[in-house]
């Protein structure tokens, strides 16, 4: 108890843990955030993942921390630890000041595929090769069903889709990547529903789907977990999330080359995020690189009914 009691007993520590609670954030970014010094930041960071309170993990060169409710006296305190960090001084600006970071990166990450549209596919096969996955994909998604494609990008993957689903909806935050997704519907003759919408705020009623695909959509997310929380409201009890993206690997390089946030995944820690949005009858399929590849994983979740 020592430990997790004097970690608590700072406000600076308090104001971390209530940001946290929001999504893992790196030094950087809580420096930004709470306005004070890095030094001063990473000695509360420090002293914070001594207690157990935080883990931390590497992304390249970036180190993000996140709470870790692994001890079991933390676990038996937090509901009311939690409802106390919403009060705690200087949270409201905290927060005001997190919504506005994530806000500018959406913004940054909009403008640059906006920027590559028209190249996005040519760049995506030179700059991200991966192992051939398409037929693996699509034998896990169920036929005649309400399909949604998250991040839809230029429309590569809603041609297969249109074929096997009774209704198809196609959500991207680019308008110039949907006017190439639309392009290539009309091109083979196909329908879809093309929208245009945030990976957290999806433009579609509670439980309208019964399955959506994420297909190297994820990685782009600054906060996977809330995306995975979106998607669970809108699938039906029952409905399916069928995600293929990277596995964890450390070339920082596609952060610029591809906006990537994210130097993929490793499955356990996506498995318990999809736990925490709700999913279960989780199953992942690994495919591993070859030379000058990126490995990717294939990874099917059901929803909870009741959840």
């Amino acid at each position: 108890m020592l430990p997790v009691f004097k970690a608590l007993a700072d406000p600076i520590r308090l104001r971390l843990l209530a940001v946290l609670t929001h999504g893992e954030q790196t030094v950087q970014d809580l420096t930004a955030i709470l306005r004070l010094g890095q030094s001063r930041i990473s000695h509360h960071l420090k002293v914070l993942c001594e207690a157990r309170l935080l883990s931390v993990k590497a992304q390249g060169t970036w180190k993000y921390y996140r709470i870790d409710l692994a001890d079991d006296f933390l676990q038996s305190i937090w509901p009311q630890v939690l409802l106390q960090l919403q009060t705690v001084a200087g949270h409201a600006g905290d927060l005001q000041t997190l919504h506005q970071l994530l806000a500018t990166r959406r913004q940054e990450s909009l403008i640059f595929f906006e920027a590559h549209a028209r190249q996005w596919d040519e760049r995506a096969r030179k700059l991200l090769p991966t192992p051939v996955y398409g037929d693996e994909l699509l034998s896990l998604i169920p036929t005649e069903a309400a399909l949604v494609e998250l991040g839809t990008g230029t429309g590569v993957l809603l041609p297969a889709l249109a074929t096997r689903s009774r209704r198809l909806v196609g959500i991207d935050h680019s308008a110039a990547m949907l006017a190439e997704a639309r392009q290539r519907m009309a091109q083979a003759g196909l329908v879809c529903d093309l929208r245009l919408g945030e990976l957290r705020h999806l433009p579609l009623a509670d439980a309208e789907m019964d399955c959506a695909v994420l297909n190297m959509v994820l990685h782009h997310a600054e906060q996977p977990l809330e995306v995975l929380r979106e998607v669970g409201r809108v699938l039906a009890p029952g409905g399916r999330v069928v995600i293929a993206d990277l596995l964890h690997h450390d070339d920082d390089a596609v952060r610029q080359t591809m906006a990537d946030v994210w130097l993929g995944f490793v499955p356990s820690e996506l498995s318990e995020w999809l736990q925490l949005a709700g999913f279960s009858q989780i199953d992942c399929r690994q495919k591993p690189a070859s030379a000058g590849e990126y490995g990717i994983f294939l990874l099917t979740a059901v929803k909870t009914i009741g959840s």
